[in-house]
């Protein structure tokens, strides 16, 4: 069976040049693209691929969210393989958070990248080693960029967070922050969209953890 790809970038020339390298391959097999994120968040699921190539930025997202969103929609996601033409610490940050398997910049040789579906779809990881060296060391300094999916949570939904940490049912939510409970109820489940995760004692362990290393409000 070949390996089948699904190709997320906004610029066509681009979508066709990376499928026609990836299908002169005997064993890889393109099966689907988008210019959106949207699009993507909707044909992915469909169509089942075995490595999502995702552009890092889109007109209306990044793919580092599409990489967040189809591993938590999916039991069996596919592998994400970043490309991007920035050399951008905090979007590879982002990505390893995310869960994706590589992260290339799009100078990368043809025949690097076509190594490289083959290594994630394995089941392997591929990083970039100059852009990984980068982030590693900002980790060893204790200074690594800000988590992009809590930075995404409006204050409000914060405050939630940190209330859902203390063990508050939504009702006594809402009587904390004077709102309703169907309003808290909405809060919660956009956060944990945000966040990537299906349930909130998910969210109040993660929570648990930023408090551990520091890093609440």
């Amino acid at each position: 069976m070949p390996i089948t790809v699904f190709l997320l970038d906004d610029h066509e020339i681009v979508r066709r040049g990376i499928a026609q390298l990836l299908e002169s391959e005997d064993d890889i097999e393109v099966i689907g693209e988008a210019g959106t994120a949207s699009q993507a968040l909707a044909r992915i699921p469909a169509l089942r691929p075995d490595v999502a190539i995702l552009d890092v930025r889109l007109p209306d997202g990044e793919g580092v969210s599409v990489c967040r969103d189809v591993r938590a929609a999916l039991e069996r996601p596919p592998a994400c393989l970043m490309l991007t033409s920035y050399s951008d610490d905090e979007a590879l940050f982002g990505a390893i958070m995310a869960g994706a398997s590589g992260y290339l910049l799009k100078q990368v040789a043809g025949t690097d990248l076509v190594g490289a579906v083959r290594t994630v779809a394995a089941g392997g990881s591929l990083l970039d080693p100059n852009a990984t060296a980068v982030v590693l060391e900002r980790l060893r300094k204790g200074n690594a960029p800000e988590d992009p999916r809590y930075a995404s949570l409006s204050p409000q939904e914060k405050r939630i967070l940190g209330l859902i940490a203390d063990g508050l049912t939504n009702r006594q939510i809402g009587a904390e922050m004077y709102l309703a409970e169907k309003t808290v109820k909405n809060y919660v489940s956009s956060l944990l969209h945000k966040l990537g995760f299906a349930r909130r004692t998910e969210a109040a362990v993660y929570a648990a953890d930023r408090r551990r290393d520091g890093q609440q409000d």
